[in-house]
């Protein structure tokens, strides 16, 4: 945007002074932060970490897509539309997961705005991120499940969405099945432990794509080890979110 502005001036060198175009190139510049603050806001917080793993996993999933495709002599490209299209809507599985992406990118930015600048977040924008995560989950859960996980769709799923529906209706402070006020959160427990089985099999996936320690072709490095860092990422927001189940948060100053 300022190598257009600056062409712009140049271009019109002898119908503005000199201070006009100084003048504008200085507004010109006390705008270029905005940008680069603004994405760097958009990375912080629960919401950032569960969007960038969102990005990750969806840039991942196409490019394996596109990556396999039957015909050899046609570069990887040359399909793209056609190998995204599948990805998304290809059958109920794709379907499915493509829900879940979407909302979980939803609720990503509830909870970015819900957290954003703030040393208290807004209860209501929080609950209404973890209420889409349980929809999310439910759909996540159906795509896994009609790929043929079952024991991953019941943690990725089922138990994801009890943990995200808990914590959409429990109330900071209010006692659970007589648990001491100290423990922690179940439902944001229930969320991160969720995390667990998929951690693992994606460790797993890359250990044995790392030391080709399976039998036959192994899968690529990369699939198993992105997977694992989207989980990472994904587990690191469910902690932060921790804090807006502490009831003393509701006594904090709000910083924004």
């Amino acid at each position: 945007m300022t190598l257009n502005i600056d062409n712009l001036l140049n271009a019109a060198a002898g119908k503005h002074s000199v201070l006009d175009r100084a003048s504008s190139l200085i507004v010109a510049k006390m705008h270029l932060p905005a940008l680069p603050k603004g994405l760097t806001d958009r990375m912080t917080g629960p919401g950032g970490a569960y969007n960038i793993g969102n990005l990750i996993g969806l840039g991942q999933g196409i490019t394996a897509q596109m990556l396999g495709s039957d015909d050899l002599n046609q570069i990887p490209w040359a399909g793209a539309t056609g190998a995204i299209s599948h990805y998304l809507t290809g059958n109920f599985a794709a379907i499915a997961m493509t829900s879940a992406t979407a909302i979980f990118f939803a609720s990503g930015e509830v909870y970015h705005r819900a957290w954003n600048g703030r040393l208290k977040p807004r209860e209501k924008l929080t609950r209404s991120g973890d209420f889409l995560s349980g929809v999310g989950a439910i759909c996540l859960g159906l795509a896994v499940f009609e790929l043929g996980h079952p024991m991953l769709a019941l943690t990725s799923g089922l138990l994801h969405s009890v943990g995200k529906f808990g914590s959409a209706f429990h109330r900071p402070g209010v006692q659970i099945l007589k648990l001491p006020a100290s423990s922690p959160d179940p439902f944001r427990t229930a969320v991160l432990l969720s995390r667990l089985p998929a951690i693992i099999a994606a460790g797993t996936g890359l250990f044995v794509s790392l030391f080709k320690t399976q039998i036959g072709q192994p899968q690529h490095w990369s699939m198993p080890a992105s997977l694992l860092v989207c989980y990472l990422l994904w587990s690191w927001a469910d902690l932060l979110l921790f804090r807006s189940s502490n009831p003393d948060a509701a006594h904090e100053p709000a910083a924004g």
